[in-house]
Parts: structure tokens; C-alpha cells; sequence
């Protein structure tokens, strides 16, 4: 398996290849790889016939300190993950210096507001900071397609959004949520779960398919009332935000209407590690 520290050595291999009846599969990730990541490089394999895969933990995407300082970094079990699936995988494992050069900040984007619904107004900056990066990466491997987790909806609108606006030539892929065996979606994060925390976890997924059910016979202000006090009951969990949006705009849900497609939202904290989840109305 190949892995490439630097960019400049990623892309001289690539344009060393013969990609004119090629095509390339990318798999952006931030390391810790779980089961959900290692579905999308799956895909990604049956879709095109060369794959390559980021792990890069991207400061410019991190609004605290905190949490960039404790995110897993597990390269060398990643890379093990990897092999599991094909060892044909190219891996792409850059430094900080080498992405952001001796300035890491974000460049501004656009995303013609779905960047200050939900996580933008509790995470500033955030999706500037991962447009940043995507685009990077995007120049960089030069991708057919690229796959992306539907758990990060938001994120997955917002880089579509990015791709269309500057007409970039990558096809974006939605790919399902991997959730462990209580529904809690999986997520790098869940490794600093104790296995009591993990458990009580499942109550994020419970809480989500009850709003589905009800979500045809109740208004999204009554449903969100209700899980404001079902969280209430759960002293260990913080509950930051619960959110019904339509899935294009992502703006809220104020009446239903039969033509669109909405999606819940959930932001919690447990013992300070913030877990998101999602889940279609429709």
C-alpha cells in the first residue's frame, strides 16, 4: 500500500498513472477510522479503479482548542483498518505544514446560508474551515468521486453547495450511516465514550426514530418540545440542539409541506463529547 506524506509526492504518482480511461474515488477523512469509514472506501472501490484516502486532522475546522488537542490520531491502525479492505488503497497523510504552508487559516465561503443553520451557529467558523479543506484536497487528488457520510449532513450539503458554486469536477457521493449495535451512529469520537456513556448513547437514535413516527401527526414545534424534555429526564446528557429543517435549504420546519423532504438534527454533549446524528423524515 502506498502512503504519501506530501502532496507534491501524491501528485507526481498520480499524474504518473494512466488516468485518461481511469477513475479516481476519494474518501476525505480525519483518521480514527471506524466501520462507517471503511464502507465508504468499500464503495469507493466498486465505483472507480484507483482510490485514495485522506487522513488529516484539520486544525481550521476546529472552533475548540479542546477538542482539536484530544481528537483521536491513530495512523498506524488506521492504515491496518485500510488494508482490511484493499491494499490497492493509495493513502494520503499530510502534515499540517504541508496543506496550510506557515498559515493556517480559513479561506471564506458562501454556502448561501446553509452555513448558519444548526452546527454554524454553535460551531463559528467550522464550515469555512472545511470548504478550506475540501477544495484543497479536491486540487490536490483531483477526484472522479468523492464520498461522503450522510451523519454529516450539513457538511455534505455545504460541499455540494461548494462544488456547484465553483464548478468543480467531482461527483459527490452519499453514503448511509454505520451505527453500532444500540443505533448510536458511529463516529471517531464514541472511542472517548466510557462503555456506560456508549450505552446510555442509544437513547440519541431512540429519540430520533420516535420523532420520525410521530412526525406525520405532530408539528415540528411540538416534536421539539418533546425531545427538549425527554433530554431533560437524562441529567448526563447536555442537549444543544434539536433541529427539524428541510433538507435543500435546511431551514427550519415551520408547516409541512408534501413536496419537500425534512431531516431531524441532534447535537449532545456527554461528559464533553459532542455527538451529532440525523435522520430522514420522508
Amino acid at each position: 500500500m502506498l502512503i504519501f506524506k506530501s502532496q507534491n509526492e501524491l501528485v507526481s504518482h498520480l499524474q504518473s498513472l494512466s488516468l485518461s480511461e481511469s477513475s479516481v474515488g476519494f474518501v476525505p477523512t480525519m483518521g480514527a477510522l471506524h466501520r462507517g469509514h471503511l464502507s465508504l472506501l468499500e464503495t469507493a472501490f466498486k465505483e472507480n479503479t484507483i482510490v485514495v484516502i485522506s487522513i488529516f486532522v484539520n486544525p481550521t475546522q476546529f472552533n475548540n482548542a479542546e477538542d482539536l488537542a484530544k481528537y483521536p490520531r491513530t495512523l498506524d491502525e488506521d492504515i491496518a483498518k485500510i488494508e482490511t479492505v484493499s491494499k490497492n488503497t493509495i493513502v494520503f497523510a499530510p502534515t499540517v505544514e504541508d496543506i496550510y504552508g506557515s498559515n493556517t487559516i480559513s479561506q471564506h465561503f458562501d454556502f448561501d446560508g446553509l452555513e448558519n443553520q444548526m452546527e454554524g451557529q454553535f460551531r463559528p467558523g467550522h464550515f469555512d474551515g472545511v470548504g478550506t479543506i475540501v477544495k484543497r484536497l479536491f486540487e490536490i487528488v483531483n477526484p472522479t468521486r468523492a464520498y461522503f457520510g450522510e451523519k454529516d449532513f450539513q457538511q455534505l450539503q455545504i460541499i455540494r453547495k461548494m462544488v456547484s458554486k465553483l464548478h468543480l469536477p467531482v461527483i459527490i457521493v452519499e453514503c448511509p450511516i454505520y451505527r453500532e449495535s444500540n443505533g448510536l451512529a458511529m463516529s471517531s469520537r464514541n472511542e472517548r465514550l466510557s462503555t456506560k456513556e456508549r450505552e446510555d448513547s442509544s437513547v440519541i437514535y431512540s429519540t430520533l426514530t420516535a420523532v420520525k413516527n410521530q412526525f406525520e401527526h405532530k408539528s415540528a414545534e411540538e416534536l421539539i418540545l418533546w425531545v427538549g424534555q425527554l433530554f431533560d429526564q437524562y441529567p448526563q446528557f447536555e442537549l444543544e440542539y434539536f433541529q427539524i429543517a428541510e433538507e435543500e435549504t435546511l431551514l427550519p420546519c415551520s408547516s409541512r409541506n408534501n413536496n419537500k423532504k425534512y431531516r431531524a438534527f441532534i447535537a449532545v454533549f456527554i461528559n464533553n463529547v459532542r455527538l451529532i446524528d440525523t435522520i430522514s423524515l420522508n
